[in-house]
């Protein structure tokens, strides 16, 4: 039997059971890290949340400080600090386990039947990295770009539609095809890290069985490398994509 994700039809929409539980999971953890932290804040014996919490903090200040001015960019921390702690959390969630049951044509959730692709009894599996998905990237992607354009008219309205023409008005199709590429590579690359890193996880478990124990080991180890580093990589781009449409540099 196949491993598939519990899709529901509704108002013509496909909804994705496992991506929408694993969202809400992502954002409980993230918000009782946060709480925790935070909870008895002391400046002379700060718990070690509170030590954990600040070390992120600076963490981001100095990626905003790589991009652009921290002045500039000290409206953006809590953007980025929500960002790195999500997509990081999200991203570690697929590593450890995983949640399947045995379902047969016809099963239904709330009312809603499952779409098991044709087959009449499939694994369904309900718990998985919500940034192994691509809905899930893409919905990030948008609200990044979203804040970027939004951003660089508000406190660069002079200069920013002017940067479309620049050097030249020749270019302002090449500077709309850089503009489409943002979205795309910035949903991409996160996305395909992580699944691919999942999908090499099942074929370990499946393929290897308990042979495949120290490989796994090993291939979760260099997991949690990459998804650390999409977290940093991503909330980098974001920063540069911001310190592009907000910031701008006088030619000399």
């Amino acid at each position: 039997m196949d491993h598939i994700f519990p899709v529901v039809h509704k108002w013509g929409i496909e909804f994705d059971l496992a991506a929408i539980f694993m969202i809400i999971v992502t954002s409980i953890i993230v918000l009782v890290l946060a709480l925790v932290s935070v909870r008895g804040m002391s400046v002379d014996k700060p718990t070690k949340m509170q030590n954990f919490l600040e070390w992120v903090i600076e963490f981001v200040v100095n990626i905003i400080g790589t991009t652009m001015d921290f002045k500039k960019g000290k409206p953006y921390l809590i953007l980025g600090l929500s960002l790195i702690m999500y997509i990081f959390v999200g991203n570690m969630l697929g590593l450890p386990f995983g949640i399947a049951t045995e379902v047969h044509h016809g099963a239904s959730i709330f009312g809603m039947e499952l779409d098991l692709g044709g087959e009449s009894e499939a694994h369904v599996a309900w718990w998985k990295s919500p940034t192994a998905d691509v809905a899930v990237t893409a919905a990030l992607t948008v609200i990044v770009i979203l804040l970027t354009h939004i951003e660089g008219m508000r406190r660069n309205t002079k200069h920013y539609f002017k940067h479309y023409f620049e050097p030249y008005v020749p270019f302002l199709p090449l500077n709309l095809i850089k503009e489409v590429s943002k979205p795309l590579s910035l949903a991409l690359r996160l996305y395909g890290n992580i699944f691919a890193g999942e999908v090499m996880i099942g074929v370990i478990v499946s393929g290897l069985g308990w042979v495949g124990i120290i490989p796994l080991v090993v291939w979760q180890g260099f997991s949690v490398f990459v998804g650390a580093i999409q977290a940093f990589v991503f909330v980098m781009l974001t920063m540069v994509y911001m310190s592009q449409a907000v910031v701008h540099e006088e030619k000399h």
